[in-house]
């Protein structure tokens, strides 16, 4: 595992993850769109409930964004 960076999982804040990897933006936007990022509850929201809002599959994303912050 890269230094200071944790595995990301399907229970963590998306608010959380933008702010600490920026990379994962693209990730969020491919699945959830452009309006995850205007969307004040999507700061508090996790991986598995905004997976659900959007019928997505959480374990996908979350494999995806490890992917993408090189984990």
């Amino acid at each position: 595992m890269a230094a200071g960076k944790r595995k990301i999982d399907k229970e963590m804040n998306i608010g959380e993850i933008l702010d600490k990897y920026p990379e994962a933006r693209e990730v969020f936007q491919k699945h959830f769109g452009e309006g995850c990022f205007s969307c004040p509850c999507s700061r508090m929201e996790t991986i598995s409930f905004g997976a659900l809002m959007h019928n997505k599959d959480a374990n996908a994303i979350v494999e995806e964004l490890n992917k993408k912050i090189k984990l």
